[in-house]
């Protein structure tokens, strides 16, 4: 019940801030929350001890789903395409999500790579997919009513908003559910958990496939955001931002993932406005303080002060 009244409270919140907030901040915000989605994904593999370095591979396969969909097949519904490109993204990842789940470490992040950077070689190739160029989207529906041009972007952000907290609430439910728990001890000490009687390459398996959905819906709706999609959706770079807003947020707190997606998307802006060749230098300097400082993220300040004195 606490986290059905905390979604509901954190949709008001964001419906409200967007109806406040410059069209440019909803815009960006918008973006923050699609991103954040896969991010949030990244956390969910990491409360079972592996981190994907190749989170592209689904946020790709969700977006040029959602694309394809809205231009071959006059699916224009927001929703709909967040659906449907997150189903897609699952499908993509399935075949791959019993072999992943039989590594850790290194070798798990750079098998994951290794299958993002093979998705956006085959993109990059492939010319009836728009190639290095990619192609644009229009604007997206809601049910059949299509925004006028005054409320696009409010319409966008508010159904953005509602996708994420929705998912946000089911991830937190999954977290604190008995197979979310027992990520937590794959991660700690997989013997003792296969001692258990439960399978420990099975949990891996299954967080991955929840993470390919959840970055699959983030790909659809940052294209509906962006207007237009491009082979970089799959790319290294891509992914390493992910996962440095999932080491930013820390394991602990869901809405640390989000906040930490959006501060990303808020400090790449202002620095490539006014610092273009230094913004990433900046952003690395905050990260290793963050690592320094807070080692179990931003969220271990949530949890902190939920705790008593």
């Amino acid at each position: 019940m606490s986290t059905v009244l905390a979604t509901a409270a954190g949709l008001a919140f964001l419906l409200a801030a967007g109806a406040l907030a410059p069209r440019w901040l909803t815009s960006l915000a918008t973006l923050a929350l699609a991103n954040g989605l896969v991010s949030l994904g990244i956390v969910v593999m990491m409360r079972s001890g592996v981190v994907p370095f190749g989170q592209g591979l689904v946020f790709a396969s969700g977006g040029y789903a959602a694309a394809l969909l809205f231009n071959k097949a006059g699916i224009t519904d927001m929703v709909l395409l967040s659906a449907l490109g997150g189903a897609a993204a699952s499908l993509v990842a399935a075949p791959f999500a019993p072999l992943l789940a039989r590594y850790r470490g290194i070798f798990f992040a750079m098998l994951t790579l290794a299958l993002s950077m093979v998705l956006y070689g085959l993109l990059m190739k492939t010319e009836t997919l728009g190639g290095s160029d990619g192609f644009n989207v229009s604007r997206g529906t809601l049910f059949g009513w299509k925004p006028p041009d005054g409320a696009a972007h409010y319409t966008l952000w508010a159904v953005t908003s509602a996708i994420v907290c929705l998912l946000a609430g089911w991830v937190r439910i999954y977290c604190h559910s008995q197979r979310g728990l027992l990520s937590l001890g794959v991660r700690d000490n997989e013997l003792r958990v296969e001692y258990l009687g439960t399978s420990v390459a099975n949990i891996v398996a299954w967080n991955y496939l929840i993470a390919a959905a959840l970055g699959g819906v983030g790909g659809a709706l940052a294209v509906l955001a962006l207007g237009h999609i491009d082979p970089n959706f799959s790319y290294w770079t891509t992914s390493g931002e992910f996962v440095f807003v999932a080491i930013l947020a820390g394991h602990h707190s869901v809405v640390a993932v989000l906040a930490s997606s959006f501060l990303l998307e808020l400090v790449r802006s202002f620095s490539s406005a006014y610092f273009p060749n230094t913004w990433q230098l900046a952003l690395g300097l905050f990260l290793l303080l963050v690592i320094r400082f807070l080692p179990d993220g931003l969220g271990a300040l949530l949890v902190a002060r939920r705790r008593p004195a």
